[in-house]
């Protein structure tokens, strides 16, 4: 991995951000597997890609509020690496004159959008984050911040290069279709890395590296962890045995240069068979077993040099067999109690253990305040996860074009809703650079005309930027 490079500073936006970051969270199976992501990754290639057809970027303002609309198939996006016709430049490498996003913006944000009087409401309860001060960045490098790519095939995408080159990804996701062998993957990740130092690029930090190495059926890379989540629950040494699985994972991915494990799965099952224990991704229908084994899962991964993902908040233990979110829509109607005291509870002991980042669900949670989906409800993401348990790291959305998400428009859409709930990354996980591409473009749009508060966009962005930098060695 490379090593951070430090960025030149000015004592305003250090100060600036100080600010900011107070409150700026209110705002905004291996299987040789076929299946899209995950998450919900079965053996076999049980599982399909779906979802509707995107919307396109200029379309995206108006689906934000109107949430029943499917949109229309956009072009897939701006496939070029300047700005728009408006003029966003990029960095100081770039045109002068041309508007930046000043790091110093404390106050540019939009008092005047709608939301803007709840998120400041809503601030103070917030956890502040990490202080992490900004390179000078263009909207669009801002906006790229916040996108996990994928593309299809063992090779990445000429595009998909350009856009890390000029500073418009936060990184990639991999399936086990992208991986051939640990040589193959190895230099795979080493180009993508190369491609981050590109001088166009103003951040030059670790791209985000990630795949799924939950163990058991679900792993992209073969070898370790070889156990399913299941069967360390029911091992004689449980404890140890989780913690084997975490240094095995981190061992792993860490040698072919990946640094983002999207595990362990903290989800409390309460059928055997149900939607998340056929695979055996559950450590138990005890949410004390899942709390502890969890916790030793991520401290020991962590270790290594890999970050861990704690999913699928605030919980898919209750969902049925056929309750999957990436085939469509899912209500869990539990009472808000058992959330809390069931399938939130292993979340407290994974943010003491230092989790870098939390996956939200696709799942409707009603009794928490909101009929959306988790990732797409502020209530969920800043309400219960950052308010109510604390956390302060990185917030990562499931799938973009999981089928569960059919009611709320394409990627565009989408991707607005994600970010105003507060999600920090968007997941663009359909093996298409264009998918990535359109919900750069959603951002970049809805961050210049101030659908997205800025200064809250900022600090998001800022926080993808210190998880990065913590990952360089």
């Amino acid at each position: 991995m490379r090593r951070s490079r430090s960025w030149i500073r000015k004592l305003c936006a250090v100060a600036a951000v100080v600010l900011v970051t107070g409150c700026a969270a209110a705002g905004s199976a291996q299987s040789s597997s076929q299946g899209r992501l995950d998450r919900h990754a079965v053996p076999a290639g049980a599982m399909t890609r779906g979802g509707p057809d995107a919307l396109s970027g200029a379309d995206h303002r108006r689906a934000a509020k109107a949430p029943g609309n499917a949109g229309t198939r956009g072009s897939g996006g701006r496939d070029d690496t300047s700005q728009k016709a408006s003029g966003r430049a990029g960095s100081g490498q770039q045109a002068a004159g041309q508007k930046t996003t000043s790091r110093a913006a404390a106050g540019r944000g939009t008092p005047g959008h709608p939301a803007a009087g709840r998120r400041a409401a809503a601030a103070a309860s917030v956890p502040a984050r990490p202080v992490t001060s900004l390179p000078a960045l263009s909207d669009r490098q801002l906006a790229g911040q916040r996108v996990i790519y994928s593309y299809s095939g063992l090779t990445p995408p000429a595009r998909l290069l350009r856009r890390i080159r000029h500073g418009q990804a936060a990184g990639v996701i991999f399936f086990s279709q992208n991986i051939a062998s640990r040589a193959q993957i190895r230099q795979v990740a080493a180009e993508l890395q190369q491609a981050d130092q590109s001088k166009l690029n103003p951040v030059q930090e670790p791209l985000l590296l990630m795949t799924d190495q939950e163990g058991g059926l679900v792993r992209r890379l073969p070898g370790s962890p070889g156990k399913s989540e299941k069967q360390i629950g029911e091992s004689a040494n449980p404890g140890s045995a989780a913690r084997n699985a975490g240094r095995g994972a981190g061992r792993n991915l860490h040698g072919v240069g990946l640094n983002v494990n999207l595990a362990p799965v903290l989800d409390v099952y309460r059928q055997a068979g149900n939607f998340i224990d056929q695979f055996g991704r559950s450590y138990s229908m005890n949410p004390n077993v899942v709390s502890a084994l969890g916790a030793d899962f991520i401290k020991a991964q962590q270790d290594k040099g890999v970050a861990a993902t704690s999913k699928h908040f605030p919980g898919l233990g209750a969902a049925t067999t056929n309750q999957d979110t990436d085939v469509g829509p899912v209500t869990l109607n539990l009472s808000k109690h058992d959330i809390r005291t069931i399938d939130e509870f292993p979340y407290k002991a994974a943010i003491a253990a230092g989790v870098k980042l939390v996956m939200v669900s696709w799942a409707s949670y009603p009794s928490l305040g909101s009929h959306r989906p988790a990732g797409l409800s502020s209530k969920i993401v800043q309400g219960e996860l950052r308010q109510r348990l604390g956390f302060t790291g990185v917030t990562i959305t499931d799938a973009l074009e999981a089928g569960g998400l059919v009611h709320y428009g394409g990627i565009a859409n989408r991707s607005v809703l994600a970010a105003t709930a507060g999600m920090d990354l968007l997941l663009c996980a359909e093996q298409h650079v264009s998918e990535g591409i359109e919900a750069l473009d959603a951002l970049d749009d809805a961050y210049s005309d101030g659908t997205l508060n800025q200064t809250t966009f900022q600090a998001e962005a800022a926080n993808v930027i210190a998880l990065r930098t913590s990952l360089a060695g």
